[in-house]
């Protein structure tokens, strides 16, 4: 095994965990993998960042088109509409800035809210907090920033989208219309090359996996505990972010 195919089989397991992961919740692949592959993949962030959202495109267009029955499309048009207006902000105004502290801030404030909403899960209390739609212009600038999946277009869409069928349908929804628009601009910027596209062929039987072994998991948890999962989930993406 070459000093080129170890790290990329690392970063396919990373992948697999992921990507099974997202296959469950519908969110939350790209920012769990991305402080990994970073590492793994000579600290390249550009590199990293687009064959992570390729792969996370790949996997919520399945989704999409298998499950599309399941999407709730009144809820999808809100959130595209307004994390629509906040991508490009993200795209154009952050680029080639120094955002770490912004990242930290909101996973401070995506802990928090995870922990807040795990609490009364767990202590059976009726959740206060309320959702708004500022979270999704939010989540639209940190989408077109770090290709990170929106956490903070989940926590609007965890209230809003109960049912975790059409949950993970209308997330997978949103994913493929941004990551869409990440990947119209690699192409015209001409980021895809061809070490990229030997990497993904590489990666793409983790992918594969990850998503069966997601959809599988799917249909095993109930409601509730999915609901967990997805505020657990919020809780780690949180921490990555803030260290």
């Amino acid at each position: 095994m070459d000093a080129l195919t170890l790290p990329l089989l690392f970063v396919g397991l990373i992948v697999l965990f992921t990507h099974a992961l997202e296959a469950v919740t519908g969110f939350g692949c790209t920012v769990l993998a991305f402080p990994f592959a970073l590492l793994l993949l000579d600290g390249n962030m550009e590199h990293s960042k687009i064959i992570l959202s390729i792969l996370a495109w790949i996997l919520a267009l399945y989704f999409t088109i298998v499950k599309y029955k399941e999407i709730n499309w009144k809820q999808l048009g809100i959130i595209v509409g307004l994390a629509g207006i906040g991508m490009p902000i993200g795209m154009l105004l952050f680029k080639g800035l120094d955002v770490s502290l912004l990242v930290k801030l909101l996973g401070i404030f995506i802990v928090f809210s995870a922990l807040v909403q795990l609490f009364m899960m767990f202590s059976g209390r009726t959740a206060t907090f309320r959702p708004r739609y500022i979270y999704l212009v939010w989540g639209g600038i940190v989408h077109g920033t770090f290709a990170a999946g929106g956490p903070l277009i989940v926590l609007y869409s965890a209230y809003k989208i109960t049912d975790k069928g059409q949950f993970r349908a209308t997330m997978c929804g949103l994913w493929t219309i941004l990551n869409s628009i990440l990947l119209a601009q690699y192409f015209m910027e001409k980021k895809i090359t061809e070490s990229i596209g030997r990497e993904l062929l590489f990666l793409l039987p983790f992918l594969i996996l990850g998503i069966v072994a997601g959809e599988l998991i799917h249909k095993k948890v109930s409601e509730t505990l999915f609901k967990k999962i997805v505020f657990v989930s919020l809780f780690f993406i949180g921490i990555i972010m803030i260290f």
